[in-house]
């Protein structure tokens, strides 16, 4: 969702269905190129004995990394008026292998099948969820502020409980992240659909911008119910 916040005003203008086609065709085609470059980063990190050794020797390189993340997204998000369509791209895809060399630790703590099971459980309610963000007719406006703050008291919750460490609180933080997230993925998704309306066209540069930022958002959706349900039904590793 916040990717989206700070882009240019928007009017629901005249629906083209052609307009919202090409432009969720761009949305999952650079969403999913983001998800495989993460899980092919996930997983050479994971493999090469030198990257093991540069990240978990030191908490500096993840420090770095998740500094060097937010600093992408903030680029991006509140940026997005001042770079091209194409600049933009390529910086969510820098984005996504930083986010897969940061989420390598995923593959060491968890076994194979966990993962794989979670993924194709995650794909397939993120599937759900965005398709009923694009198909609905109620208006989903409304459930951005809610979300919103659920989102930041699951945040508040999570950095108590680094603190606390209950293994119950965990328990209802993967139960509502997975839920909060599921909501973004509609809403997400819906917004999508109204700035369709405002985009020129498939090669366009502003529904290249609503691309990237669109990709960006429900890519994050998407990674973020994933490590919930990671969390609260895999398997660790013995």
């Amino acid at each position: 969702m916040a990717p989206m916040e700070n882009y240019m005003p928007y009017s629901a203008g005249t629906d083209s269905v052609e307009a919202v086609n090409a432009l969720f065709r761009k949305v999952y085609q650079y969403m999913a190129a983001g998800l495989i470059l993460t899980a092919l980063a996930a997983y050479l990190s994971a493999s090469s004995q030198f990257m093991l050794q540069l990240l978990y020797t030191s908490q500096v390189p993840m420090i770095v990394i998740a500094v060097a993340e937010l600093g992408l997204v903030l680029w991006i998000s509140a940026g997005i008026n001042k770079i091209s369509a194409s600049t933009a791209r390529n910086l969510f895809f820098v984005y996504s292998v930083l986010n897969g060399i940061l989420c390598s630790s995923v593959l060491l703590v968890y076994t194979g099948e966990s993962v794989y099971k979670a993924f194709l459980s995650t794909a397939g309610m993120f599937g759900a969820m965005s398709l009923y963000g694009i198909y609905t007719k109620r208006d989903l406006t409304s459930m951005g502020g809610f979300l919103t703050m659920g989102l930041f008291g699951l945040i508040i919750a999570m950095v108590i409980n680094m603190f606390v460490g209950s293994s119950r609180v965990e328990l209802y933080i993967s139960i509502f992240g997975i839920i909060i997230f599921l909501g973004l993925t509609a809403y997400d998704t819906a917004k999508i659909k109204v700035l369709a309306a405002n985009t020129d066209g498939e090669g366009g540069e502003f529904s290249g911008k609503i691309a990237v930022l669109g990709a960006l958002a429900l890519y994050l959706d998407f990674v973020n119910i994933f490590l919930y349900l990671l969390r609260l039904f895999g398997e660790r590793r013995r």
